[in-house]
């Protein structure tokens, strides 16, 4: 899975990213479009699996992040996105705007001045006019195809894009239409970006930490449309904290009032909104976290690990991760009745131990 960070020049985008950097496997970096780092998932329940287990490996879940470049004013002093910068930010699963709250004058804004409301608003529109420019032109295609076909693929995708082209008219974001799985599914090649799940991560100074939520309210009240959760964030402080060991780390963010890293809350926020949970598998050899949509069943998990446990699946042995650390043992979960056997169609909940049986 990949996700996107996106935001105007100096917003603190790239700080955020290099904060995520620091504890993640190096992927890729220096690409003109993207630098990109395959960022390890925090997970405090592995981290407990592994100590309990104290196996040759632990293997964390990860996820893919983008950083792509901020976006500059150009010569006739507007902010411009080019077609270039759009398809780039398409292939990714879900979005991060990174919007910049904090005030300093020796660190300009691309638009002269700070306004938060209005440079989300500014990403907003500028992402609808692509979708809407795409389903114009995908609707009157269409349109002439129908004349001369009888596609089915036709019939059922004309009448979806123009409700889509009516939706998106409207000034609104495609994720605020309700569609079904067969109409996601038909729409998915098109990776239109306001269909992408977003989340709004906004960067505060130090100085700002009593106004959060006094600006979080503002958000509510005048962008009513965003539907996507929002995130207070300090960059440079994040940063800053990212280099600290352990225990300094939880004693800086208590003198700061934070409660959560900027780290944990990203990615988790980007589990959400992409319907992602984890599962364990655990031993001797191996503790890993495996990334799983929502709602899959255990043959899907199985297959998650690999091909031949789905092909050859008879049964997954499963116990959730809270039962487990409650009793201390698989053995004392068999007696506590929290171990069982699941067949093929159980759907695996987000903390399962699972250990599957196949041929």
């Amino acid at each position: 899975m990949q996700i996107g960070l996106v935001g105007l020049q100096s917003s603190g985008k790239t700080t955020l990213f290099n904060t995520l950097s620091k504890e993640s496997s190096h992927a890729q970096l220096g690409k003109e479009e993207a630098a990109v780092e395959v960022v390890k998932i925090p997970d405090k329940r592995l981290d407990k699996l592994t100590e309990i287990f104290n196996p040759k490996k632990k293997v964390n879940a990860t996820i893919e992040v983008f950083d792509f470049p901020g976006l500059r004013m150009s010569e006739d002093n507007k902010v411009k996105i080019t077609t270039q910068f759009l398809n780039s930010v398409r292939n990714n699963d879900a979005l991060f705007y990174i919007i910049r709250q904090f005030r300093d004058e020796s660190i300009p804004h691309p638009m002269l001045s700070v306004d938060p409301v209005r440079d989300i608003e500014f990403l907003e529109t500028e992402f609808l006019f692509s979708d809407l420019s795409f389903l114009e032109n995908r609707l009157e295609k269409l349109r002439k195809e129908a004349l001369k076909s009888k596609d089915e693929r036709i019939k059922r995708e004309l009448p979806l894009i123009e409700k889509c082209f009516a939706h998106a008219e409207k000034e609104k974001p495609l994720r605020l239409l309700e569609l079904d799985e067969n109409e996601l599914k038909l729409l998915s090649g098109y990776q239109l970006l306001t269909l992408k799940p977003l989340a709004v991560a906004v960067n505060f100074d130090e100085d700002s930490v009593n106004k959060i939520n006094e600006f979080m309210k503002e958000i509510d009240s005048k962008l009513p449309r965003l539907s996507a959760p929002v995130i207070p964030f300090f960059a440079k402080i994040e940063y800053e904290m990212s280099a600290l060991e352990e225990a300094d780390r939880q004693s800086f963010m208590a003198d700061y009032g934070i409660e959560e890293s900027a780290l944990s809350k990203i990615l988790r926020t980007s589990y959400e909104i992409l319907g992602l949970q984890s599962f364990f598998t655990v031993g001797e050899d191996e503790c890993r976290a495996w990334t799983i949509k929502k709602n899959y069943t255990a043959q899907q998990a199985a297959g998650v690990i690999h091909t031949d446990f789905f092909n050859k699946f008879i049964r997954a042995e499963v116990v959730h991760y809270n039962d487990f650390i409650a009793h201390g043992s698989f053995n004392k979960c068999k007696e506590a009745g929290t171990w069982r056997l699941e067949g093929k169609e159980y759907i695996v909940k987000d903390g399962d131990i699972l250990n599957i049986r196949h041929n």
